[in-house]
């Protein structure tokens, strides 16, 4: 028997009629929804779909699988509803992992949105208490039951938890203000600089480090210096000790202030994804809300 995850992903390639459009709409990559159709097909020993160029077109037995895979997500939806209703009281309180750029950043916004959705609706607000550590740190504890739901910066994502992309992170460079580098970097001279970097298992680092090794097929020089906080790499820096590459998100606000100053990455942007973790096949209740909030396009600037 597939997981419920892998049934969501059949019906929606049924529903979409092509792995693309089933990609787009689980914000995933066509080859990873081709690939999990493909072994949900090998595990039931079925063949499921017709593939073309125009699409994903339906078996005969497929049709049927498709059908049984429907009453299954229907009953999995009642019972996630039941446990909603059972779970559902003023004193449940929401433990929320986040990486630190996410935590520092984007989470204080989420859970504010979380508040405001549930008033709304009439219902009582979910008590949050937020955790942050670094993406390694972040699934460990939810694994060891630590956390309801987390959120990491890695483009690592553990393949023994459930997850979904939330939104993707660019990361820049960012130097003192008198440094002579100015406009963009190249990756390979950049590569060669000692950084101030985060510790290993950090999101950041390991985006930046993945980048160069996929790009330029070579080791990133080692770190000038290694710190544990967003902060004090961006204080390391303001000092003169070397650049660092960061997320945009954490550099906003000290660059506005003119104590640092970016610099772009030439050519393509390097980026990492943020991706919501859980345990289990499927999310609930507050952790299924505040994960379609962190999904959701960011609301364009409010006119004057």
């Amino acid at each position: 028997m597939p997981e419920l995850a892998a049934l969501e992903l059949v019906d929606a390639v049924a529903r979409t009629g092509s792995m693309s459009a089933a990609a787009r709409e689980l914000r995933v990559t066509q080859q990873a929804v081709s690939t999990r159709v493909r072994a949900v097909e090998q595990r039931m020993g079925v063949e499921l779909f017709v593939r073309s160029p125009q699409g994903a077109r339906l078996t005969s037995d497929g049709e049927s699988v498709v059908a049984w895979t429907r009453d299954v997500l229907a009953a999995a939806e009642k019972l996630g509803a039941a446990l909603d209703l059972l779970h559902a009281s003023p004193e449940r309180t929401l433990t929320v992992g986040g990486s630190q750029t996410i935590a520092a950043w984007l989470l204080p916004r989420w859970m504010l949105q979380l508040r405001e959705r549930q008033l709304a609706a009439g219902k009582d607000a979910t008590a949050v208490r937020l955790r942050s550590g670094n993406s390694v740190e972040i699934a460990r504890l939810l694994r060891d039951g630590m956390l309801d739901l987390g959120f990491i910066e890695s483009p690592l994502v553990p393949s023994d938890l459930g997850s979904t992309t939330v939104a993707v992170d660019r990361l820049v460079v960012v130097v003192p203000p008198g440094h002579a580098w100015t406009g963009a970097i190249d990756l390979p001279t950049l590569a060669r600089m000692p950084l101030v970097a985060r510790e290993r298992g950090s999101g950041t680092r390991t985006g930046y480090e993945l980048a160069v090794r996929e790009r330029m097929g070579a080791e990133p020089a080692d770190p000038a210096l290694e710190l544990a906080t967003t902060v004090a790499v961006l204080s390391a820096v303001a000092a003169g000790v070397a650049p660092a590459v960061l997320s945009e998100l954490a550099v906003a606000d000290e660059v506005a202030l003119g104590r640092v100053r970016r610099v772009e990455i030439a050519g393509d942007p390097v980026t990492r994804p943020l991706t919501a973790l859980w345990r289990g096949a499927a999310v609930r209740g507050a952790s299924r809300m505040l994960v379609e909030i962190a999904a959701a396009p960011p609301a364009p600037p409010s006119g004057p």
